[in-house]
């Protein structure tokens, strides 16, 4: 059982580390993280928290009650997921191109200087908002995986023959490992964001993001 356990950790945390995952938090972030670091992390976190969820109540919902999603509904949800990553992409370029999106240092002298995209023609006197978009998304594409884990096709075929209780906690384990690796990404790209040469370059990443979200998106829906 152990493990088992560390494989359910280990493979939750390479599940979060999806193309697909990172580039949705990856133009979120670079279009919502307000410039605070602590933004980005919680788009990253609340990306993870309704992902893992949704898969979470899923695979109960599957173990406790036989419940699998059709292949066709899976297979649907793939396309959505790419949809909504061709979206994104398709807002992210819009406000390069419109100038509507623009990139700038902040600087306040008591915390490291922090490069952020905004949306709109000025910049927000009143601070940025927090937003439940993340969560919804990440809801959103965990769809698209739902049915293997409620198969339980992860865990391999081990799994079969375990209790309930046993399940659930690999399932919670699994969840764990999403939470944990989307968690470092949103770390690691709020990290990025603070440094100088991102000033110089953002526009550039941003646009990068941005086209390769769309690349990314249109392969999911002719894949």
């Amino acid at each position: 059982m152990e493990l088992m356990s560390l494989s359910a950790l280990s493979l939750g945390f390479l599940h979060g580390l999806g193309g697909d995952h990172l580039m949705a938090i990856a133009a979120l972030a670079m279009r919502r993280s307000g410039g605070s670091p602590t933004s980005v992390v919680r788009t990253a976190v609340g990306f993870a928290c309704g992902h893992a969820l949704v898969l979470g109540a899923g695979a109960v919902v599957a173990v406790a009650l036989g419940v699998v999603m059709p292949v066709a509904v899976a297979a649907g949800a793939e396309r959505v997921g790419g949809a909504l990553l061709v979206a994104l992409g398709a807002a992210g370029v819009w406000g390069l191109l419109s100038g509507r999106a623009y990139g700038h240092i902040h600087r306040d002298g008591t915390r490291p200087s922090r490069w952020h995209m905004h949306l709109g023609g000025a910049h927000p006197a009143g601070g940025h908002a927090a937003s439940r978009v993340p969560t919804a998304l990440g809801a959103l594409f965990a769809v698209s995986s739902l049915r293997a884990l409620m198969l339980l096709q992860p865990f391999g075929a081990g799994a079969q023959v375990l209790s309930l209780p046993a399940l659930l906690f690999l399932i919670l384990l699994f969840g764990l490992g999403i939470l944990a690796s989307m968690s470092v990404f949103g770390l690691l790209l709020a990290r990025a964001l603070t440094i100088r040469s991102v000033e110089r370059f953002g526009r550039a990443a941003a646009a990068l993001v941005a086209v390769g979200s769309i690349a990314l998106g249109a392969y999911w829906i002719l894949g």
